[in-house]
């Protein structure tokens, strides 16, 4: 199976910390010493890592990837991490940044965070996408071929938040939006001339999406659990009366669990579905892959009404290397399947995904690993670079 290919990983990160203004001094002096000081903090941001570890934390990175339906994307990664108020006893929140284009003239901005107040009184859980980025297209179902069908190009907007309120100790309840804008939709099938099946959607929609929430969740660090437990229900209507073109509703579950096994390893565990009921375009349908949930599989590989899957992950952070304490390894499997409706449920649908991957302790003093992965499917193999554990 074709999928995007990871060429090159350029490992270029500048690591900012928070500090107070010098007293000026003479042009060059000036200069000397904030060459100096760049060098520094570069150098032991990486290593050493000897910051406080209430802290604030900065990083970027420039990316540089293939695609057979891009050519090469350039783009900028960056994190920021921190504690509210700079007090460690909250926990960490985090904040995704990456922006790209390509030069097929394809580009696009993304945004995630995970943000907790002070004292966790509220919890702001989102991402943003603007993006015009191709997509391949499979078709419908648990039994679509193993070759794509046609390649979809299209101006994307998305934006899903959460905003929840601590009712309870480690409880939470609030209000969830989702808007997607799926537009400029061009289908270029495969073979020329050929002809397909559209699905719905195929022309483009806008569609809003209001529901509500309900988050347990008393996990300290999201980037690297070592000890916890998350569990989300989610219902979320869209419907024409809110500016959407089709009428559907979405329930999603996402349960995941994380246990110390020894001082070091960590096993985590996930269980994840979503499920829709109504006129559902294709591009809001449940989709199997990605870099989190069945590695290995390129997102949306399989699409339909519903989607369930799990996987379990075993961590060893670090591994007892004795030369290094910060190189550390993680092993992975995972299954799933997508189904019309659950009468269609069945267990010889399920394909599987499993591999394993290498870690590097890059924030010691807020415990957050880079991860190298590499996953195995039936069909092929994925590649996946990224900071944070998958879930």
């Amino acid at each position: 199976m074709k999928r995007n290919i990871l060429i090159l990983f350029l490992v270029w990160s500048f690591n900012a910390e928070i500090a107070e203004a010098q007293e000026n001094e003479s042009l060059k002096t000036t200069k000397q010493i904030q060459k100096r000081g760049l060098i520094h903090r570069y150098i032991n941001g990486l290593i050493n890592d000897t910051s406080d570890v209430a802290q604030p934390r900065f990083l970027f990175y420039p990316t540089l990837a293939y695609a057979p339906e891009t050519s090469w994307e350039i783009g900028l990664s960056s994190l920021y991490v921190f504690y509210a108020k700079r007090d460690t006893s909250n926990r960490l929140s985090e904040i995704n940044g990456f922006t790209f284009f390509t030069l097929e003239g394809q580009y696009g901005l993304w945004f995630d965070h995970a943000i907790y107040s002070d004292k966790e009184d509220w919890f702001f859980l989102g991402k943003l996408r603007f993006q015009r980025f191709p997509m391949y297209y499979y078709g419908i179902g648990p039994d679509t071929p193993e070759e794509y069908m046609a390649v979809v190009d299209s101006r994307q907007v998305l934006i899903k938040e959460r905003v929840l309120r601590k009712m309870k100790k480690n409880f939470y309840l609030g209000v969830e939006l989702d808007f997607n804008n799926f537009g400029a939709v061009e289908f270029e099938p495969k073979e020329e001339g050929g002809d397909i099946d559209y699905p719905v959607g195929a022309e483009g929609s806008t569609n809003v999406g209001l529901g509500v929430g309900l988050v347990y969740d008393n996990r300290h660090n999201v980037l690297n659990v070592r000890d916890g437990l998350f569990s989300e229900l989610a219902y979320i209507k869209y419907a024409p009366f809110w500016a959407g073109k089709y009428e559907f509703a979405t329930i999603i579950t996402d349960n995941r669990i994380y246990r110390p096994i020894s001082k070091n390893n960590v096993l985590a565990a996930q269980l994840f579905g979503q499920f829709n009921t109504g006129n559902v375009p294709f591009n809001m349908m449940s989709a199997l892959g990605g870099e989190s949930m069945m590695r290995g599989y390129y997102y949306g590989r399989y699409r339909d009404n519903n989607y369930l899957s799990t996987q379990v992950e075993l961590r060893f952070l670090p591994l007892p290397l004795g030369f290094s304490k910060r190189i550390g390894a993680a092993v992975f499997g995972g299954t799933g399947t997508v189904f019309d409706d659950f009468s269609n449920l069945s267990l010889d649908k399920m394909v599987w995904s499993a591999g394993a991957g290498l870690r590097f302790l890059l924030f010691p003093s807020k415990d957050i690993y880079t991860r190298i992965d590499a996953a195995f499917t039936q069909e092929g193999h994925g590649f996946y670079i990224y900071i944070g554990e998958a879930f």
